[in-house]
């Protein structure tokens, strides 16, 4: 586990930068961090580490948006509006979990029961006590097989 702390958007984009850096196929990182925590802004970063220069929004709407431009293809979830597991089925979650891409699940904790056995949880937390810009920030691996 390696915890980091920032205190800018800029420092959190370049913590997402260098992660999405030493990504590789078939990683599946999780988003854990309530709204405006800085999820997007780090997932932003881990494209741009990624080499993916096209605009990262979040994708509430459509769950799942595609970036392929980079030197792996990004798949960017949202699953925060999500009603269930089955519409993970209906989208065909596995062809992304399990393709040759790289994964960024946001709100990863409501779609546990489907994670696959290893995957990296990024976990950002807010501290108003510090500084309205600062997070702190989690990586850690897990395994649940």
């Amino acid at each position: 586990m390696k915890v980091t702390e920032t205190n800018s958007a800029e420092e959190t984009y370049e913590l997402g930068r260098q992660i999405g850096i030493r990504a590789k196929a078939g990683d599946i990182y999780t988003l854990v961090g309530g709204l405006g925590a800085g999820k997007t802004v780090l997932t932003q970063g881990f494209a741009a580490g990624l080499g993916i220069e096209e605009a990262i929004s979040s994708p509430t709407f459509t769950i799942v948006q595609i970036y392929d431009e980079g030197r792996l293809p990004l798949y960017h979830f949202d699953v925060y509006r999500i009603g269930g597991v089955e519409e993970m089925d209906e989208i065909g979650y596995e062809d992304y979990f399990y393709g040759e891409g790289v994964c960024m699940i946001e709100w990863a904790d409501l779609i546990e029961d489907i994670l696959p056995p290893a995957y990296t949880r990024i976990t950002i937390d807010k501290d108003p006590g510090k500084g309205f810009d600062y997070r702190k920030i989690t990586v850690e691996e897990c395994r649940t097989a």
